[in-house]
């Protein structure tokens, strides 16, 4: 990379700018010069004034290139395209009743079963990637291998984003400036692109909508959890999407699900919805803190979730009016379908 010029350099690592700027360095009008030549052109006396080391600037670029390509997930091992689960045992140590389960990128994998049966315990194993070193017994492979350790005790390369129902911000800061917070702590080169579209994102799954200059703490629920989801989907680096039962959010839970998927993200959720249970690509059944079973979902369960979504249709819309003080009556409700 000390080859590159610095517009090349710039053009592949826009990050760098901050290095030169933290280090006072006006790199403008040298584009077509490398760093190093860059760095010839101070004078003995420029030298002297300004403290500048020219050996260690050199030496510390690569370095700090490297380290903001592992926070921000840009290196080419970062990628991760499956998660594979393979078998532990239940509360009796009785082996699960699968041996292995890999999922890919863009898919949806529901987990069900009476409370208290060991959905949470499986999403914990997901998130530290487990290595048979957990209750279970559950080991968790990261396209195929074991996965590294940067996975399991980075807090930069967070392995794992999660979603659940009870989100209360504690900041007194508006939806902007959160966002611009997260986008800038990311480096993003241009956080208002990326505000503008979550905000448009999560407005498209909440039930009330909200602007950008709404207090975080004055959110409704289901704006809060419309939010992250935006939030999440848009910016997060995290590959891999825990959600434990957000049936209840208030949001558009299909087009939350359509949003994560579309960014290329693994989605695991908790749920006692059967909406949300059959929207999944299989589904995962939990007894007695073990998998007992994985099902994939079928042809005619497709078609049931069909039939299902317009009794939802029904009910989200009748839940609209009387929200709004209205009357209901049939064609109100038929218009909602």
């Amino acid at each position: 990379m000390m080859n590159l010029t610095l517009d090349q350099l710039l053009k592949e690592y826009p990050f760098a700018t901050s290095y030169f700027e933290q280090n006072k360095l006006d790199i403008a009008g040298y584009g077509d010069k490398t760093f190093e030549e860059y760095l010839e052109h101070f004078t003995e006396e420029e030298v002297e004034d300004q403290a500048i080391e020219k050996d260690k600037l050199l030496a510390n670029l690569p370095i700090y290139i490297e380290q903001m390509k592992a926070f921000l997930g840009l290196e080419k091992d970062n990628q991760v395209l499956s998660l594979t689960i393979l078998a532990g045992h239940d509360k009796s140590g009785v082996s699960e009743g699968f041996s292995e389960l890999t999922v890919e990128t863009s898919q949806i994998i529901s987990i069900v079963g009476p409370t208290g049966s060991g959905k949470s315990r499986l999403l914990a194993d997901i998130e530290w990637a487990a290595q048979n070193d957990t209750p279970t017994g559950r080991s968790i492979l990261i396209n195929g291998k074991k996965p590294d350790n940067k996975w399991r005790f980075s807090s930069n390369n967070r392995l794992v984003a999660q979603l659940s129902q009870n989100m209360n911000f504690v900041m007194d800061l508006t939806v902007e400036d959160f966002l611009r917070m997260h986008a800038v702590s990311r480096l993003v080169e241009d956080p208002q692109s990326v505000i503008d579209r979550i905000i448009l994102a999560a407005n498209n799954l909440a039930g009330e909508k909200f602007d950008l200059t709404t207090p975080v703490t004055s959110l409704s629920g289901g704006q809060s959890r419309a939010l992250m989801i935006a939030d999440t989907a848009i910016l997060s680096s995290s590959p891999i999407v825990l959600i434990d039962e957000i049936e209840n959010a208030g949001i558009d839970r299909k087009k939350a699900l359509d949003l994560l998927v579309s960014s290329d993200k693994i989605v695991l959720m908790a749920t006692h919805d059967p909406l949300l249970a059959l929207m999944a690509d299989r589904r995962i059944i939990i007894k007695n803190g073990g998998i007992s079973k994985v099902i994939d979902t079928s042809e005619e369960e497709k078609v049931l979730l069909e039939e299902l979504e317009k009794m939802d249709s029904l009910i989200q819309t009748a839940r609209q009016e009387l929200r709004k003080g209205s009357a209901l009556s049939a064609k109100t409700l038929e218009m909602g379908i």
